[in-house]
């Protein structure tokens, strides 16, 4: 009788190690904007509004092809969906690097999004695929602190060639990653072990493509665990993401009044402790499943709680010590997140982790879409109050935290459900396995709001 779950290994560590070599490229793209937005500004002669369409776009198609990603993983297997994200990403940085008006450069940021959003579902899935269920909130949140990385290397290593040898030289620099990592990409990455394919698309009603993919929406949407799933991705991610993307160095450098080599720290401070916060969570989870909630919703009280402090402090500036706190607080975001694909996956069977995972993950991005643009337009309005214009991240959590609380007991039953169906006897022995993912029996009384 064939495993249910893959042995792991050296094996599965390189070709998984391939994807995420990936996955960091993206994201060092994705995030050179967040250390070039006033050189940005600058360049192509824009204010607050349309320098934040730059990220908006470019997190409005993430967002928008988070599904369709999914899907296509569901379909056509990591390796194509993950070459082609590689191709577009790269062709988007290199546009970015080039083009000599706005538009061309917003044209190039959402090729570059396009790109990007193939990457991370397809890390999600190879590690689903190559390692045991187990092992799966851990290589989550390893996956989200190597893509903090190239979050790093924007900060530690694009800021000052930036500055040194200008916009050209650095974006058109930096998109020769894209071509290294291909290279691995197309040589040695497999979808799966051998013996452990996914089951075939069982094909029915002569839908054709369509009705697949009507099907693959509507039985992941169907589940508790999917939707609670998105919307902690929705609540947890978004201020450190805004902070990153964009905002944070505009607010160090121009309403703290930091040099931007001090505020280029802080947001390396915010990556680091992204990092080392994304162990731990990950060995938490794995250890004890029944702090998934307790995490995402303390992580929000708190980010909540120290925003809040920097915004209201009295006179102009805050003090350094606060700023350090945030930024470290803002550092458990990423990882907190993550958490969001702990309550999707074992409610998905195997063939629809793709499109469960892109569900989930429009979450986050959707929020700090919504926010990048309020942000923006709130400047504008306001003279720059960066007081009134933060503001805004307190209304979203409100909103992610409302349905946290509505969908967590529907979810955390039918995962019970799930585990006690379907989980073999010598698996059910071991406290620290997570639920395998398989098809769940209907449960009475089980509707989508």
């Amino acid at each position: 009788m064939r495993a249910l779950d893959p042995p792991g290994g050296r094996k599965a560590l390189g070709i998984w190690s391939i994807g995420v070599a990936v996955y960091f490229v993206a994201v060092i793209f994705r995030t050179s904007l967040g250390v070039a937005g006033l050189d940005a500004a600058d360049r192509f002669h824009v204010n607050a509004s349309a320098l934040a369409t730059f990220s908006l776009l470019q997190l409005l198609v993430y967002a928008g092809m988070q599904v369709p990603v999914g899907l296509m993983v569901d379909r056509l297997g990591t390796k194509k969906v993950l070459t082609l994200g590689a191709v577009l990403f790269t062709v988007g940085q290199l546009g970015f690097a080039l083009s000599p008006s706005y538009g061309m450069a917003l044209a190039a940021r959402a090729l570059l999004g396009c790109g990007d959003a193939m990457t991370f579902i397809s890390v999600l899935r190879l590690g689903t695929r190559w390692f045991p269920a187990r092992r799966g909130p851990l290589m989550a949140q390893l996956a989200g602190l190597v893509g903090m990385a190239g979050n790093l290397v924007s900060t530690l290593v694009l800021a000052p060639v930036l500055h040194e040898l200008g916009w050209v030289p650095a974006f058109a620099g930096s998109a020769a990653a894209g071509l290294i990592v291909l290279v691995p990409l197309v040589l040695f990455l497999r979808d799966n072990p051998e013996g452990h394919e996914p089951a075939p698309v069982v094909r029915s009603g002569g839908g054709g493509g369509g009705g697949f993919v009507r099907r693959q929406i509507r039985e992941s949407w169907a589940e508790p665990g999917t939707r609670l799933g998105l919307w902690v991705h929705f609540t947890t991610q978004f201020p450190a993401m805004v902070f990153l993307l964009l905002w944070g160095m505009p607010f160090l450098v121009e309403a703290q009044g930091l040099s931007r080599s001090t505020a280029g720290g802080l947001l390396t401070l915010v990556v680091a402790s992204n990092m080392a916060l994304g162990l731990v969570y990950g060995q938490i989870i794995g250890r004890r499943q029944s702090s998934r909630i307790p995490l995402a919703l303390g992580t929000v009280g708190v980010t909540a709680l120290l925003w809040g402090s920097v915004l209201a402090y009295p006179g102009d500036r805050a003090p350094m010590w606060l700023l350090v706190t945030l930024c470290l607080v803002l550092g458990g975001c990423g990882p907190a997140s993550m958490i969001g694909f702990d309550f999707a996956r074992p409610a998905n069977p195997a063939e629809r982790q793709g499109t469960a995972s892109g569900i989930t993950n429009m979450g986050g991005f959707l929020a700090s879409m919504t926010t990048l643009l309020a942000v923006g337009i709130l400047l504008d309005a306001t003279g720059d109050d960066y007081r009134i214009a933060f503001s805004t991240v307190f209304v979203l959590e409100a909103l992610g935290i409302a349905q946290i609380l509505r969908l967590r007991p529907r979810a955390l039953a039918r995962e019970a459900a799930h585990a006690r169906v379907t989980i073999p006897a010598q698996q059910a022995a071991e406290p620290q396995s997570v639920p395998l993912a398989c098809p769940l029996p209907e449960v009475a009384g089980r509707e989508a709001p």
